[in-house]
């Protein structure tokens, strides 16, 4: 009786570590297919190329560098050494590294919640829109806002008509501090951590070309639970960039550059990322445009 049974829930997680490996296979796979994962890397070469682009940026450069040291040095300085002795029990000797990336996740945590609500908001939204003027999407662009003639996309920007990027919300940070736990677990739990902070971080970065666009708060769900994999790379690998000391902010910009990008393509593209688009969506997308 007890051999059948424990046969029967060896069966079953069997099966069941079989379908989370086929599904983590199709995410890895649309992942690897959309390329979602090079656009952070292109926003670099782009943003380093096209000094165009460099205004808003430059503008930002000092407030911000000095929130990043204040926040950085503050929370090595007060927290490593309690997290560490939290960490030690469950990671061992690797706690050491575990706590550093910890300390420095959250750090740019904080960095994120200010510099975007208080900072960075209007630097970061002309990016975004100038990247999308220097890679001749003019026609999007001006949904949100009015363009100027001229050669330079940053002084081709004028009066918003559409409001900005969406704020911080409470609900990001109830995520963020549920997850946190996840760090107790050795060196599996940091990864799975930072994941979910891509995911949620990837959600985000396409909310200018959504409002753009005019999609529906219900074409922006399907599309991105659509897309979950090649959004939850961009999310990650950005999230992983921006935890780098003292260049957190420099890569807040390509980041943006990235997913300007990215739009822009899916727009040369009539935004089908993927063969995978559902046939609802576009239709939806279709009527949007």
């Amino acid at each position: 009786m007890s051999s059948s049974f424990a046969s029967n829930v060896q069966a079953k997680a069997h099966e069941v570590a079989k379908e989370d490996y086929e599904k983590a296979k199709a995410l890895f796979s649309d992942a690897a297919r959309s390329g979602a994962y090079l656009y952070p890397f292109k926003g670099i070469i782009y943003f380093v190329t096209n000094r165009s682009l460099w205004k808003p940026f430059y503008s930002r450069i000092l407030p911000t560098l000095g929130l990043t040291a204040g926040v950085f040095i503050s929370m090595f300085f007060f927290t490593y050494l309690p997290q560490l002795a939290i960490l030690v029990f469950v990671n061992g000797p690797l706690a050491v590294f575990t706590t550093v990336l910890l300390i420095l996740n959250e750090s740019s945590t904080i960095v994120n919640i200010i510099s975007r609500n208080f900072l960075l908001q209007d630097a970061l939204l002309d990016t975004f829109d100038g990247t999308l003027v220097a890679r001749n999407a003019t026609g999007i662009v001006s949904e949100g806002r009015q363009l100027k003639s001229g050669s330079d996309p940053i002084a081709r920007l004028g009066k918003i008509i559409k409001n900005p990027f969406s704020k911080f919300t409470p609900k990001a940070l109830v995520r963020y501090v549920m997850y946190l736990p996840l760090n107790f677990i050795p060196v599996v739990g940091t990864v799975i951590f930072i994941v979910l902070q891509g995911r949620t971080r990837g959600t985000a970065v396409h909310g200018r070309y959504f409002q753009l666009k005019g999609w529906s708060s219900s074409q922006q769900r399907d599309w991105l639970e659509s897309h979950a994999a090649p959004y939850t790379t961009f999310g990650t690998i950005a999230t992983l960039l921006e935890m780098i000391p003292v260049l957190s902010m420099f890569f807040a910009f390509t980041n943006t550059v990235g997913a300007a990008l990215w739009a822009a393509d899916l727009e040369q593209r009539n935004t089908q990322m993927t063969q995978g688009t559902a046939p609802n969506l576009r239709e939806s997308a279709k009527k949007a445009e």
